[in-house]
């Protein structure tokens, strides 16, 4: 009987995180995660350096480390913090017949399609955010204190090198086929 149950929670658990994962085009939602972290990395203020010289030595003088906010966890903290929150205001809206996109809400009030709908879609790449987030943010941490993660480059670095759930940018597909084309030259 025990097995039994085990067996029963453990197709539960399987069947649970199914269903939680049910994002179908994770390359849209992750572009669009990426768009809301390029909206915090844009909308940044200069910020000065954080003076962590707390200590006094035995002659009175400060003791610590100076770290420049740019490579700073204080920076990553601010950038990823309430990410998966401001998720929640976007949905899935239909661009034809067959494609769908991530977009920003201004006002649920004003939608087009079904209010309810599009809510259960906020929950769903908010969700999909935060698994996200899981999975790469220790290496998106590091690469942000290291300078490599700069506005225009987050979709790339997020959705591509690190999730894998992007292929190649068109930007990539058009230098490959550029490639495959003769030269002119004899």
């Amino acid at each position: 009987m025990a097995e039994l149950t085990a067996w029963l929670l453990m197709i539960l658990v399987v069947l649970t995180f199914t269903v939680v994962s049910s994002i179908d085009d994770k390359c849209a939602a992750c572009n669009a995660v990426a768009e809301e972290i390029e909206n915090g990395l844009s909308n940044e203020k200069p910020r000065n350096h954080l003076d962590m010289r707390h200590r006094l030595d035995s002659k009175g003088q400060r003791k610590g480390k100076v770290i420049d906010y740019r490579v700073s966890e204080l920076r990553v903290v601010e950038l990823l913090d309430g990410l998966c929150d401001k998720m929640q205001d976007y949905t899935l809206q239909k661009v034809d017949s067959k494609r769908y996109e991530w977009v920003r809400v201004d006002s649920w009030d004003n939608l087009a399609i079904n209010k309810q709908e599009a809510k259960a879609y906020s929950k769903d790449i908010s969700s999909y955010c935060g698994r996200l987030l899981e999975e790469t943010e220790d290496e998106l941490a590091e690469r942000i204190k290291k300078g490599s993660v700069k506005v225009g480059d987050v979709s790339k670095i997020l959705c591509q090198d690190l999730s894998k759930h992007c292929n190649m940018s068109s930007d990539s597909h058009q230098a490959d086929a550029d490639d495959d084309e003769p030269d002119g030259e004899l």
